[in-house]
């Protein structure tokens, strides 16, 4: 409460012995660069990954009822501003029990039940992160989406609507060689362009 909201601490990168590849880490973006004025008043737009066993992964929007759970290089995460990474603790699990763990959770993020305040990256990287026993994100980095959700009768339904969009980089634009409107097609391309490092925890089977 009173006089803690500049509490946020960014972590270096350390190398702690043998326990290195057991940290976990949430990295933290900027989803604006308002964000460098705003966060002295201690709130900002974020979006945050969780990264584990050196890869990073986050939750975002696309229109399929499939995950929207992605993974990518940590803290190169396209089309966000990369901010800090920080420190959640160490997980117990092995490499591979983790994987089978995160495949099970990406079952629960469909791209579809993306919200930006009610269910966004920052609901995501918490809940994962309370779920291999680390510590919780810093509420400094949700603020703007829990304050939203205490006023969301006053919000607009375009915001309350908005969400951080992630195309599926499997998804297949199947129209047989007829390709109407070359405006769409562009924008097509472009948002695969940015979405080429993202890799979607979900086989493409579920697209059928």
């Amino acid at each position: 409460m009173g006089g803690s909201s500049l509490s946020f601490n960014c972590a270096t990168m350390g190398a702690n012995d043998g326990l290195m590849d057991k940290e976990v880490f949430l990295n933290v973006y900027d989803l604006t660069p308002f964000n460098s004025y705003s966060i002295w008043f201690g709130f900002g737009i974020f979006h945050t990954g969780i990264e584990v066993y050196g890869t990073e992964y986050g939750f975002g929007a696309h229109d399929y009822s499939i995950s929207g759970v992605f993974e990518v290089e940590p803290r190169t995460c396209p089309g966000f501003i990369y901010r800090c990474s920080i420190s959640l603790g160490h997980i117990n699990m092995s490499a591979s029990e983790f994987r089978t763990f995160i495949e099970t959770i990406a079952s629960d993020y469909h791209g579809d039940t993306y919200h930006l305040i009610s269910k966004n990256c920052n609901n995501f990287t918490d809940d994962i992160s309370h779920r291999i026993n680390c510590k919780r994100i810093p509420g400094w980095v949700n603020r703007l989406a829990k304050l939203g959700s205490l006023c969301s009768c006053l919000l607009p339904e375009s915001l309350e609507a908005t969400t951080v969009k992630q195309l599926p980089e499997y998804y297949a634009y199947e129209d047989d060689g007829s390709d109407s409107g070359s405006g769409s097609s562009s924008q097509e391309a472009l948002e695969t362009d940015e979405f080429d490092q993202k890799v979607l925890l979900s086989p493409t089977s579920q697209l059928k």
